[in-house]
């Protein structure tokens, strides 16, 4: 396995665990946290500072989250930089010509009125 094959399984397990401890807070009207308790004045677990581990384990969720993408994207490997356009360099421009410049330009075929292809 790659090292980004391993950030990129950190970072989803990251994310879901975000999405659970969001999922868990107890908003001003209730949540799922009201619902785990089984009432409204008991929160989860039955400890009183269950809002604060909670607010500060999303803070650090999200910070790590940060961190682990800033990390893989410097693990992906690519070839970048070789992906430039030839226009970007100006050296490399081919320009062709046709041999012969015609003198006219060929006129356009002429309209025959008495049997119209547009009919309103």
């Amino acid at each position: 396995m790659s090292t980004f094959t391993i950030f990129l399984i950190l970072i989803i397990i990251v994310c879901f665990l975000l999405i659970l401890v969001i999922m868990v807070q107890n908003p001003k009207g209730g949540g799922l946290s009201s619902s785990f308790g089984g009432g409204g004045s008991q929160v989860v677990g039955g400890v009183k500072k269950t809002g604060d581990f909670l607010d500060k384990s999303t803070w650090i969720l999200a910070i790590f989250l940060v961190v682990l993408i800033l990390a893989s994207n410097v693990t992906l490997k690519g070839n970048f930089g070789e992906g430039d356009s030839k226009l970007l360099n100006g050296d490399d421009i081919e320009t062709t010509l046709p041999d012969e410049v015609p003198e006219s330009l060929p006129s356009a075929p002429a309209t025959d009125e008495s049997n119209p292809t547009d009919s309103l």
